[in-house]
């Protein structure tokens, strides 16, 4: 499984390794993707929100962002290879885009690929620089893990689109430039085929955000309510009313991002902390440790299985539900075993709990995993019919007109 540099791979991971150790400090094996305790509150997130953003711009700024992506729009011009390499090397390191970089990746492809010449000029650059950050507006209240039943409606006037309707979870909506939004422009066409897929931007009267507080006091989903909001017809991605394919290009990079590049607490971590609090002795706590390094280095094996392929010029044979699934889980389970090794003291909450809370946030933070980026359920359905050729759930809404349809909620 496992590539072989060549000459000219190795140089490049040679000198990305160099600007890295000048650039960044390495992992010390403690870093998630969670916000920790000592982040949360508006004044916290927004501080993390900008070491994320400072990082985007070096990374930019010394010509490592957007390996891949053509130098016309600030990227390197690179090879999958050398994406994958860089990636590589900048997982031994403790600095990180956060969701600055999650949304590159949902929203660069999809300008990339489907976009127009006159959206690529003006977006990308920006957008790759962490100069205008994104959001996704996606999900609604009737519309989370059947996302074709969304609802919120773009009613063409002229050369522009008047946009009424509610979006849900929305990450950092609260500190984003532009918004990728999927809206129903056609109700006469069956679910699939009435979307259109719009760039809005954030600014734009009639557009409210408001904060949705989670278990952990943490702020960084959203409710966005869009009223009377005014779209250009030129921002339009791809063909009016097709927008679904363009949203499956971003729902694809979202399954095999969070797979591959997701980091977290490793299972060294779990030990450090069994042998601070003297529970190394006991058997089930060793059982539990290896369980978790034995997930981690399946997971790590089937991310270079993706990455191997990428490096030889093959499509990756594993499927991105799976490696998204399995990293949702798996992640849940090594965080129980985290804060079970912390016994009472884990009930702890803000400077008392060890470690700032950080076991117990992540417990809490659950779905952040296992709901974010499709269900986990959502995910195993596409795997069965996808991987497994089993036959998809009879649907008598395929082609009825969405107006007709009734609203049975997400």
């Amino acid at each position: 499984m496992r590539h072989h540099d060549t000459p000219e791979e190795a140089a490049f991971r040679a000198e990305a390794r160099a600007w890295l150790e000048a650039n960044a400090r390495r992992r010390d094996g403690e870093s998630d993707g969670v916000l920790r305790q000592r982040d949360h509150g508006p004044e916290g997130e927004a501080a993390s929100f900008e070491r994320c953003r400072a990082w985007q711009r070096t990374l930019f700024d010394g010509g490592w962002a957007g390996i891949t992506w053509p130098t016309r729009f600030g990227g390197r011009g690179g090879t999958a290879a050398q994406g994958v390499i860089f990636a590589e090397e900048l997982a031994a390191f403790d600095a990180s885009s956060g969701f600055l970089a999650s949304t590159i990746d949902l929203v660069g492809p999809a300008l990339l690929r489907h976009g127009n010449d006159a959206q690529r000029e003006r977006y990308l650059r920006p957008l790759l620089r962490g100069d205008e950050v994104w959001c996704q507006l996606f999900s609604e209240p009737e519309a989370g893990s059947d996302l074709a039943a969304l609802r919120t409606r773009a009613e063409r006037r002229g050369d522009e689109f008047v946009v009424n309707g509610q979006k849900l979870w929305t990450t950092c909506a609260q500190h984003c430039d532009f918004g990728i939004l999927l809206a129903r422009t056609n109700p006469d066409a069956p679910k699939h085929r009435g979307i259109s897929f719009l760039l809005v931007d954030m600014r734009t009267p009639g557009i409210e955000v408001r904060p949705l507080v989670t278990i952990t006091g943490s702020r960084h989903f959203n409710e966005v309510f869009l009223t009377n909001v005014v779209i250009p017809a030129k921002n339009v991605v791809g063909r009016i009313d097709e927008g679904w394919s363009v949203a499956r290009t971003t729902l694809a990079n979202e399954s095999v991002m969070i797979g591959t590049s997701a980091q977290g607490p490793d299972a060294r971590s779990l030990a450090r902390r069994a042998f601070a609090t003297g529970r190394w002795q006991d058997p089930l706590v060793r059982q539990r440790v290896a369980a978790a390094y034995v997930e981690e280095r399946l997971l790590g094996f089937l991310a270079s299985r993706v990455r191997a392929a990428v490096l030889a010029g093959r499509v990756p044979d594993v499927d991105g539900s799976l490696l998204k699934v399995f990293w949702a889980e798996s992640r849940a389970r090594k965080h129980h075993t985290g804060l079970w090794l912390e016994g009472a003291l884990g009930l702890l909450a803000g400077a008392d709990s060890p470690q700032h809370g950080f076991w117990s946030t992540a417990v809490l933070d659950r779905g952040m995993g296992t709901i974010g980026g499709g269900t986990v359920e959502v995910h195993r359905n596409g795997m069965a019919e996808r991987v497994l050729g089993l036959p998809r759930d009879p649907r008598s809404d395929r082609d009825v007109p969405f107006r007709d349809l009734r609203a049975t909620g997400g």
